[in-house]
């Protein structure tokens, strides 16, 4: 039993880290698409409308979701990915990216919160260590004291995606009950119709498509950058964000995610010539260790109906 408990663990850890890994790989694609011309908005809106597009089969097979849990897919599509992507997208328009990204990425840390403090439930003092460990690794990779400017409304905007980023999780965590292609799909359908109304396609300059992108010093089609966002970073990377939650546990998941940014820093100075600096190296090996020490030892699963309260 002791075995498979570690097995189930080590698999969830994987899968986490795969979720990492595809949505930390957006960045690198997405920026030379918004240096093309488009905004930052049509580009989460490309996100969001191409993903739902692929998981619209799913959604349909999975229709009866819609009647046993409306509650939880209209959280889920809200707050999990249209909520987190407007906020974060509006808060780097007054505040710098580093720090946005750093408060939104105190997601995992209002889940420990939440479950403490609001559901009264005890949380592993080991995942708790993890994650204060891995924000100041987080505040070491984004390199914090470089260009700080708080922004009120941009810092109200960042806390937003926290919030969000922090429902993404509860709610990933929703049980068997829900299958993750009928989450992820209708989450991401209702994401793309909540970000159009923001975002105005309509105005989108669709020749852009048909042109090139700069990535790594060579000239690549902007449909295959659109492509990765779609299919890696947004539709694979909820399916296992989810698949990640549920093996884990919210708090423990939400550790593992702080290599998101890592991953993005990484594919940057591949892919962008971004160089990395000591700093963001030692910060990055701290991040690793927060995760580890969260994951060693995983509270026991809680499910989002009663977390979230849906």
């Amino acid at each position: 039993m002791r075995n498979l408990t570690s097995s189930a663990k080590s698999a969830g850890v994987a899968v986490a880290i795969a979720s990492a890994f595809c949505f930390g790989g957006s960045g690198p694609f997405a920026k030379p698409l918004i240096t093309a011309g488009f905004s930052p908005l049509q580009v989460a809106w490309l996100r969001l409308a191409g993903g739902a597009l692929l998981m619209l089969p799913f959604a349909l097979r999975h229709a009866a979701a819609v009647r046993r849990v409306p509650k939880l897919l209209l959280g889920y599509g809200l707050f999990a990915i249209a909520g987190v992507q407007v906020f974060y997208f509006a808060a780097i328009a007054s505040v710098p990216v580093g720090v946005a990204l750093l408060i939104e990425f105190l997601g995992p840390v209002l889940v420990l919160g939440w479950i403490r403090f609001v559901r009264r439930r005890p949380v592993s003092r080991s995942a708790a260590v993890g994650v204060a460990i891995a924000m100041v690794g987080l505040a070491c990779v984004v390199e914090l004291w470089s260009g700080l400017s708080f922004d009120p409304v941009g810092l109200l905007l960042a806390l937003g995606a926290a919030g969000c980023q922090a429902a993404y999780f509860l709610l990933s965590d929703s049980g068997p009950e829900v299958d993750p292609f009928a989450l992820a799909g209708f989450g991401l359908l209702l994401g793309a119709v909540v970000v159009t109304l923001i975002a105005r396609p309509w105005e989108l300059d669709w020749a852009l498509l048909l042109g090139d992108v700069e990535l790594a010093g060579q000239q690549f089609p902007a449909l295959l950058a659109v492509a990765w966002i779609v299919v890696l970073s947004t539709v694979l990377a909820y399916l296992t964000g989810i698949v990640a939650v549920r093996r884990l546990s919210p708090q423990v998941a939400g550790a593992v995610a702080f290599l998101e940014p890592v991953v993005a820093t990484v594919l940057a100075w591949a892919l962008l010539a971004e160089a990395l600096g000591p700093i963001q190296l030692l910060g990055g090996a701290l991040i690793l260790a927060g995760a580890y020490v969260a994951q060693r030892s995983a509270p026991a699963k809680t499910q989002a109906s009663e977390l979230a309260g849906v």
